[in-house]
């Protein structure tokens, strides 16, 4: 059985979520609530849940400055909050599960599965720590979940990033390449626009890193790296006019 404890000010939330835990979720069991961060951290102490449900803004003590303060960390970290754009970037940049309010019955049961078939808790004080860097500072640090577990990245150290099926190879700076069993999509969608540009369907680029442009009939971008990037003809125009051309 897993055990669960629901961290959120907000009774109708604390009561809707345990509701659908329990109509969906049977291997979880809801062993306290708390209302506040304060009441949070000593139920984490005292319980030693296997999951944790964190709402984000609660009074008094937010629930990223509850973390800060947790010594029990081995637990699964799952956030609730309503949307707030910065808040879910640093969240998916620390590599932690979150599920939007109003709760969805299939991404709650999906979040389920996830920790049910990787029930290891390792690696929640190390993505505490990327979250809070990116907090305190920018959204700089990425997690990427290989084999091995949770490894953790500058952003700005990534040259270029290249689609094999549904893998992606990361090419670094002074660092060797990595394959990571994730789509290219799914990396687009979490690294700055104002820094990564997908000239093809293949291909997202850190513009930081870009050497010199080919022409043809796309035209092929050299990276610093001396990797050669195909440009569609698609976004040639949009490519070229990003760089000044």
């Amino acid at each position: 059985m897993i055990t669960a404890i629901i961290i959120d000010d907000e009774p109708k939330g604390r009561l809707a979520l345990r509701q659908k835990l329990m109509d969906y979720c049977p291997d979880v069991t809801v062993a306290g609530e708390a209302g506040d961060g304060e009441e949070g951290l000593r139920l984490i102490e005292d319980l030693q849940p296997n999951i944790v449900f964190l709402d984000i803004e609660m009074p008094r003590i937010s629930g990223f400055d509850m973390l800060l303060r947790v010594r029990q960390q081995n637990f699964h970290l799952i956030f609730s909050t309503a949307y707030d754009h910065y808040a879910i970037k640093a969240i998916r940049f620390a590599a932690f599960d979150y599920l939007l309010k109003p709760v969805d019955i299939e991404e709650l049961k999906a979040v389920i599965q996830r920790i049910k078939n990787n029930p290891q808790q390792g690696s929640t004080a190390t993505k505490i720590e990327a979250l809070a860097h990116n907090l305190k500072h920018t959204l700089n640090k990425i997690a990427i979940s290989t084999i091995d577990g949770l490894l953790f990245f500058d952003i700005g150290d990534i040259i270029h990033i290249e689609a094999h099926s549904n893998y992606t190879v990361f090419s670094f700076v002074n660092r060797p390449k990595l394959t990571v069993s994730k789509t290219l999509k799914e990396f687009e969608d979490l690294l700055p626009p104002q820094l990564f540009f997908r000239p093809h369907h293949s291909h997202l680029i850190n513009l930081h890193f870009i050497k010199r442009y080919i022409k043809g009939d796309g035209g092929t971008i050299e990276m610093q790296n001396g990797e050669l990037v195909d440009v569609s003809r698609r976004k040639k125009e949009e490519f070229l006019k990003l760089i000044g051309l």
